[in-house]
């Protein structure tokens, strides 16, 4: 082994200090391109990637340094940046709105949470529509007054739309989320028709038509 004496080694022996023996990465060293950042994240902002480029360019500012500084000072510059996941679409919040908190996957109720904090019209809305929704499944139209009144009190003017239309028949949708009974039957047999008739369209006549509503009753 040779006996001879390294310059790390002389620098170690007479350290005065033990921050003098630390080396490299771990030291707070100016860094020869210390004075030309200003000038190389000007550059970055505009669009200039290419370190052969840059580095031609501060060597005519007057840097000496060498390619690998440059080099090792734009690496975190390259590194991607994290990128924030999509916003939910408009028909994907309308859908988690319609939905009953019970039937909304976890995932889904943290993202709707996150909307509506963003977004108090939202929070609003949301409350009134459930509302309306266990006026209408649990059968209280005797709530629908004071929901009408809690709605005018918000500034919703969509939702304003949708009262104004309920009022201007109010005793028939005070039945229909009181009563019992349902036009459903009734809905269902005009959506028969109508279908048997868009298949006959130019085919045939009236008397077919008729023979055919009559037979699938």
């Amino acid at each position: 082994m040779s006996g001879k004496i390294g310059a790390p080694q002389i620098r170690y022996a007479h350290a005065a200090s033990p921050e003098e023996l630390l080396w490299g990465q771990w030291t707070n060293k100016p860094s020869v391109v210390d004075d030309f950042k200003p000038y190389l994240h000007q550059r970055w902002q505009e669009g200039e990637r290419n370190a052969t480029r840059l580095l031609e360019e501060i060597i005519a500012l007057g840097y000496r340094g060498s390619y690998g500084a440059l080099s090792a000072y734009m690496r975190p510059l390259r590194a991607p940046h994290p990128v924030a996941p999509p916003a939910p679409s408009v028909r994907k919040v309308t859908g988690w709105l319609a939905t009953h908190p019970d039937q909304l996957e976890e995932a889904h109720q943290l993202q709707l949470k996150t909307v509506l904090d963003r977004c108090p019209e939202l929070a609003a809305l949301i409350e009134q529509v459930r509302s309306f929704a266990v006026m209408l499944t649990q059968r209280r139209g005797h709530d629908l007054p004071s929901w009408l009144t809690a709605v005018k009190a918000e500034d919703l003017p969509a939702l304003h739309a949708f009262a104004n239309g309920l009022e201007r028949d109010l005793d028939a949708v005070t039945a229909g989320l009181t009563l019992p009974w349902s036009s459903g039957p009734v809905e269902g047999h005009v959506n028969r028709i109508k279908m048997l008739k868009r298949q006959m369209f130019g085919r045939a006549s009236f008397p077919l038509l008729r023979k055919r509503v009559l037979l699938t009753t």
